[in-house]
């Protein structure tokens, strides 16, 4: 079955996973499969005053609705954009009197949708929603509870004149959005600011080494090929990011995805190895309790980390990395997990310090590993490529600056496509640092001193506050 701008893929039934996605013909690396605007989409609760609710652009100030007061755009044409999706609620805002939760907003977008749409299945979809899988059947007593609480107060929330779906399908919404809601981010995607549902989208089945990956770009997500996919195989996404133990994962996608995980990588442990690895010097491993007494220091060391980031003590922060990262060097290998989140979060820290030459240091020593972990076209190597390579150039290495990130670009090409806006940025980057390379080649002292003005001329870039996290899973789970 293929329809609309469909024709690549057509849905197939999986021995064991359901129905799922194959190719229709040969795709090569960075291709487009599909692209799909989402069915319904809102923002997040706590973004609710920082984010346009049409085009999800974050902003400095927005203008919100004045009849409901909730929903915000960037201007009139968001929000005459927005019109037919607001219309609705911002009639049931009125009438229950504040808006409800992320979840609740959602699924009452998706129901005023179809209700207006007569349940009618469009050209460019694959499948109904009515078809989608909800794993109600799997909930805990728990997640029951909270269901049938949601199905209530979205009961209360809708207009009266809407309410002509039962429980039972309510419920099977909710179900979907809680299997298949897709984070949404900021335009530059570095920030996850959302959440909508894209029915195509909800039929890619997992693999923890995919042939594919998600990104959204001007308000479409698009799934690309990373790499060369043969006419007649499955697409895959990855719903967690690659960097757990496989039973790690696989603990993690039965919990909140409600399915064992038969991947290669998962059966075989691959790369698990790796990600628990010690150092070995001339045949010697350090002892078993050695091992057990750093990595106990490690996990204690996040706690107290988590707290301090928390308050905003970054001098505590980055003294608690360099302790933990002086600990580990001499017992656990460039791969292991544990020293590979100790040196993403120096590095991030002691940027946004502005300490760049030493947490240079730290990303260098993260990127080494992640490359012997990553697909080589994972985005998430990709962009810590990019942050590695922007940190050397602060640091006025110039050289492993622009090599990192004329990496990320390659990777990102695939990843996000040219038109996405990080693309741009660091196509941008990519250029601006080929020209002070070639600069620094031609008179290395020269480079320096026009660097050192100029950043005396320029004013001081506080950077973001680190936030310790990346977009790293493609669906958004219900806290």
């Amino acid at each position: 079955m293929t329809v609309g701008n469909m024709e690549k893929v057509e849905i197939f039934n999986t021995d064991s996973r359901g129905r799922g996605l194959k190719s229709k013909q040969d795709l090569l690396s960075g291709d487009v499969v599909f692209a799909e605007p989402a069915y319904a989409a809102v923002v997040f609760d706590n973004l609710t005053y920082q984010v346009c609710h049409s085009c999800f652009k974050k902003q400095a100030r927005l203008q919100r609705c004045g009849q409901c007061k909730f929903a915000h755009y960037c201007d009139r044409t968001c929000q005459k954009a927005a019109w037919t999706e607001h219309k609705n609620e911002c009639v049931a805002i009125r009438n229950y009197g504040k808006p409800t939760n992320e979840t609740i907003r959602l699924a009452s977008r998706i129901l005023w949708r179809m209700a207006r749409e007569e349940d009618s299945v469009a050209e460019d979809r694959l499948s109904s929603l009515k078809d989608l899988q909800d794993h109600v059947d799997d909930l805990s007593e728990e997640e029951n509870t909270q269901l049938a609480s949601d199905v209530e107060v979205l009961r209360s929330y809708w207009h009266p004149n809407n309410q002509h779906f039962d429980n039972q399908f309510l419920s099977h919404i909710f179900g979907v959005i809680n299997c298949n809601g897709f984070t949404i981010s900021d335009q530059r995607g570095l920030q996850a600011v959302g959440v909508g549902l894209f029915p195509n989208l909800c039929l890619v089945n997992h693999d923890c080494w995919p042939n594919c990956t998600v990104i959204l770009n001007n308000g479409k997500i698009e799934l690309r090929a990373i790499h060369q996919i043969k006419a007649g195989e499955e697409l895959t996404v990855s719903y967690v990011d690659f960097l757990s133990l496989s039973a790690d994962r696989r603990n993690q996608l039965k919990k909140h995805y409600y399915f064992d995980c038969t991947c290669e990588h998962c059966t075989k442990g691959i790369k698990d190895d790796l990600m628990q690895a010690v150092k070995e010097e001339d045949g010697k491993k350090p002892s078993d309790e050695t091992v057990k007494e750093v990595i106990g220091f490690s996990k204690m060391a996040l706690e107290k980390i988590d707290k301090d980031r928390s308050e905003g003590l970054w001098s505590n922060v980055t003294k608690l990395c360099r302790e933990c990262l002086k600990k580990q060097e001499p017992v656990l290998a460039d791969t292991n997990l544990y020293q590979l989140k100790f040196l993403s979060l120096a590095s991030e820290v002691l940027s946004y310090l502005q300490q760049f030459e030493e947490a240079a240091g730290y990303a260098r020593k993260m990127v080494e590993g992640y490359q012997k972990l990553y697909h080589h076209n994972n985005a998430q190597l990709g962009m810590a490529l990019m942050r590695a390579g922007v940190t050397h150039w602060h640091a006025g290495l110039i050289e492993p600056g622009h090599a990192m990130i004329c990496q990320a670009n390659g990777i990102l090409l695939v990843t996000h496509g040219p038109t996405h806006p990080i693309t741009k940025d660091i196509e941008a980057m990519r250029c601006q640092t080929e020209m002070e390379l070639r600069m620094f080649k031609e008179n290395e002292f020269l480079y320096y001193q026009m660097r050192e003005a100029a950043l005396k001329n320029q004013k001081m870039h506080v950077m973001a506050e680190p936030t310790g996290e990346y977009i790293k899973e493609l669906f958004h789970r219900k806290k």
